[in-house]
């Protein structure tokens, strides 16, 4: 989310006022949506830009171009968009857009794993993702949060953060970071936070978003990724040491996905099993 967040303020500045004057498919697994067309934006004079979550929503007068950029996908912006046409399926450029002056931006998806979305809706309501979005963490008290804590149950913290319905925009990344943060183990259950962890877990959520939007401000698109690696402490980070306490960080792997923590700060030093049972070794 902090990086949509920053790319939202960077085309908010370059495009807003300026026309659209292409907007070419080039990966029809990408477009999940048809009706309006995606060729009904040209002509079109973006009004706004704005963030739901971590959907990237581009506002041209009453028609929605929205993004999820998922793990693997980005938007590389340029000063002069190259007016040359795209070969579909060649490359990894998914959509290219041009504006009137020049400018423009691809949306590109490295990898096999092709899971970027666009969709032009004439409301962001209509995309299935945002509709079920739960309220944005910038948004929430902290006893509002204490009581969605409570809510969960049993589940565990790293699935709470996670869960886009509970929580909108926190990532794999961030939800380990912030957990560092709190000195809490992903596995904890929700309901097991006393008051005042609710508060520190609440704290490190808010502190954790805010110092990452606050890097990645006035940065240039291209820039905004490996913003964000350099300023991880523990995420991405396995077999470093903890800038905290100097321990090693761990991970678990999953099917799909895996964390990283340090078990002297977050779990008493204890190493969490590297299983999708997710059990603390006895």
């Amino acid at each position: 989310m902090p990086e949509v967040e920053s790319l939202t303020g960077f085309l908010r500045e370059r495009a807003v006022e300026r026309a659209i004057v292409r907007a070419d498919i080039t990966a029809i697994s990408a477009l999940k949506t048809y009706d309006p067309p995606i060729s009904s934006l040209v002509g079109l004079l973006i009004d706004d830009v704005q963030r739901h979550g971590k959907f990237l929503d581009i506002s041209a007068q009453g028609i929605h171009l929205v993004i999820h950029l998922a793990r693997a996908g980005w938007l590389r912006w340029r000063e002069e968009q190259s007016t040359g046409l795209v070969r579909p399926g060649k490359g990894p450029i998914a959509l290219r857009v041009a504006l009137d002056d020049g400018s423009g931006f691809d949306l590109t998806e490295a990898g096999t794993q092709k899971k970027l979305a666009v969709y032009v809706v004439r409301d962001p309501a209509e995309v299935p993702g945002i509709s079920r979005l739960g309220p944005d963490p910038f948004t929430l008290t902290a006893e509002q949060f204490g009581e969605i804590l409570k809510q969960q149950g049993r589940v565990q913290l790293k699935g709470v953060l996670r869960n886009q319905s509970v929580i909108a925009g926190i990532g794999n990344a961030y939800s380990d970071e912030i957990l560092h943060v709190a000195k809490m183990s992903p596995f904890k259950p929700a309901s097991n936070l006393t008051e005042d962890e609710q508060k520190v877990l609440y704290d490190a959520m808010r502190d954790t978003l805010t110092d990452a939007v606050e890097r990645s401000k006035g940065l240039a698109a291209q820039d905004l990724k490996s913003e964000k690696k350099s300023g991880l402490r523990v995420h991405g980070r396995k077999g470093e040491k903890c800038p905290v306490c100097g321990d090693i960080v761990r991970e678990v792997s999953f099917a799909d996905s895996s964390l990283q923590y340090c078990a002297t700060c977050q779990t008493g030093g204890k190493p969490l099993a590297d299983r999708r049972l997710s059990k603390l070794l006895k």
